[in-house]
């Protein structure tokens, strides 16, 4: 600034005044050097602009690229806290990507984390849009960002106060929509930060905060308020679902709930009927592809009522029905184990005929390798061979769960059924809409997962160490097989089971879930009334062929 005002005043004066000059150069600067000596800070680092301007020499132009918001201080530390904070949503959110195919230590939910995984990626998102338009600030974004932080608070108020979704979520949950929240506010903050300093630096330099914006500055703004006002859908969608949850959550269970795995989760446990003074077995059902509640439970009630049976008792397996979910890898040994604590728990202690329908049978078959002196019988329903577990675990089906588990936190199909389609409680809870529901998807990829190896290693080696006088009835689907010749032979293989094979029948016209039939209910009941009304104390405890035959001569009588 001294070079500019040494040059205008060398400029003016001719040879011989230079001493007069001098003594005006001494005394100018001595005028000038109380504003030029001030010490130069972010506001006065861009002179001589603002000295230029009280010598009436102008602005800078609106669109010289000095007249920035950075150049505020503030505005670049609201800027690198945007990043940090980026940097530290986006690890959360590595994280729970990664809990949703292998737990890491505690970050355990007892729900479905993709709720969580939902939270983190609006957290993301929400600050990924504001670093991408930092520099252009806009009243629309702030006003649509305040809906999405109002909806978030919301959602983290429900979540926190609803006990059952409280107990599903745990710390992990809420945090994630607590973090979501506080990243909401932070982007209204740091936009009006930037809205301010944007503000204040074209007063400095160019006399007037500038009304009109570039065409790059209307794209930037018009793609930003469109990519939050899809994020303030996501977060109502998010909200309806929260709160047919908090809604499904008043649907008491009919049994149960019990702590297993070191309290790490619950298991919903129900029985029914009554323990009679002759030393029936209880019959324990697995469901398949659904929930018992959903056809099974019916028909055990059903066959109490007739007399076919004394008593009944059954397990929703982890995710499904009224039980938590498990931590990830989750394999048909590990349910088989947390299917014995829950009983144990209960204070049911059999003796056991197992009834397993569809890749329930995989889990019935492992309960009984394990429990093989307490096992009085094997009922299959159309049940599904470990060599068949490659369809359960194909990666096309293993990504189709994942993207569908990614989207139903939204609740898609889940609000429409509620609003439009007459869908009740028990239908999300364990009906037919259950398949809709975070948890019950979570717990299908938990099994996609681990099928092909960790369950089908279980099921191979729980045919090994099967207890071979065991009585065993398979009872098949005529469609199934007629379609299905792969399926014919595996299900003649899995008769050989046991050396005490009792009868394999092959239902026609029926489905793979047999009992949804007339016909196949009544064959059911009655090899099921068969297998439990064979008395204890007549059991042959000789070898695997005896023990066929004899068991076999006495269902016949």
């Amino acid at each position: 600034m001294k070079r500019f005002f040494n040059s205008a005043d060398n400029a003016s004066q001719s040879p011989g005044q230079s001493g007069r000059s001098d003594l005006g150069e001494s005394a100018s600067r001595e005028s000038i050097d109380p504003v030029v000596a001030a010490e130069v800070d972010e506001t006065t680092r861009l002179l001589p602009n603002r000295i230029d301007s009280s010598y009436g020499r102008g602005y800078l132009s609106p669109d010289d690229p000095a007249v920035s918001p950075y150049n505020l201080f503030s505005v670049r530390a609201a800027h690198y806290f945007t990043v940090f904070l980026l940097v530290l949503t986006s690890i959360w959110w590595i994280l729970l990507l990664v809990a949703l195919f292998v737990t890491p230590p505690g970050l355990e939910t007892r729900g479905s984390p993709f709720n969580a995984f939902s939270y983190a990626s609006v957290a993301v998102t929400l600050l990924a849009v504001s670093l991408l338009f930092f520099a252009a600030p806009s009243k629309s974004v702030r006003i649509i960002t305040g809906a999405v932080a109002l909806l978030l608070l919301i959602n983290t108020i429900i979540t926190a106060s609803v006990q059952r979704t409280r107990h599903e979520e745990g710390w992990v949950g809420i945090f994630s929509a607590v973090w979501a929240f506080t990243t909401s506010i932070w982007t209204i903050i740091a936009d009006r930060t930037v809205q301010w300093g944007k503000r204040e630096e074209e007063e400095r330099l160019t006399g007037r905060p500038e009304s009109r914006r570039t065409l790059l500055e209307w794209i930037e703004v018009s793609v930003s308020s469109i990519a939050l006002l899809l994020l303030c859908a996501v977060s109502a969608l998010l909200f309806c679902t929260l709160v047919l949850r908090s809604l499904d959550a008043g649907l008491a269970p009919p049994g149960k709930r019990y702590w297993v795995d070191g309290n790490k989760y619950e298991i919903h446990v129900y029985c029914h009927g009554s323990k009679s003074k002759e030393p029936l077995p209880t019959v324990l059902f697995e469901g398949g592809d659904d929930t018992v509640e959903n056809g099974l439970w019916q028909f055990a009630q059903n066959a109490v009522q007739n007399g076919s049976i004394n008593r009944y008792c059954f397990a929703d397996r982890p995710g499904l029905g009224w039980s938590d979910t498990a931590p990830s890898p989750f394999s048909a040994g590990q349910a088989t184990e947390a299917l014995s604590e829950a009983l144990a728990r209960a204070g049911e202690t059999g003796p056991w005929v197992l009834v397993g329908a569809g890749s329930g049978s995989i889990y019935s078959r492992v309960f009984s390798s394990r429990h093989g002196t307490e096992i009085e019988g094997l009922l299959l329903i159309d049940p599904l061979h470990e060599d068949l577990l490659d369809r359960v675990g194909a990666p096309g089906r293993g990504f189709w769960l994942w993207l569908r588990g990614v989207l139903s936190p939204l609740g898609i199909d889940r609000v429409p059924g509620a609003l439009f389609k007459g869908r009740t409680r028990e239908d999300r809870v364990w009906g037919r809409a259950a398949y809709q529901t975070s948890k019950t998807i979570f717990a299908k990829l938990q099994e996609s997962l681990v099928a092909n190896s960790l369950s089908r290693r279980d099921a191979i080696t729980s045919r090994a160490i099967q207890y071979q006088d065991t009585p065993l009835a398979v009872i098949s689907s005529g469609k199934m097989i007629s379609r299905d010749k792969r399926w014919e032979a595996k299900q003649e293989d899995l008769t050989k089971l046991t050396h005490a094979l009792l009868n394999w029948d092959v239902v026609e016209d029926a489905p793979h879930e047999i009992w949804r039939t007339l016909e196949g209910r009544a064959l059911i009941e009655k090899r099921l009334k068969k297998m439990v009304h064979l008395p204890l104390k007549k059991r042959p405890i000789g070898g695997a062929d005896e023990a066929a035959a004899a068991i076999a001569v006495e269902i016949e009588a």
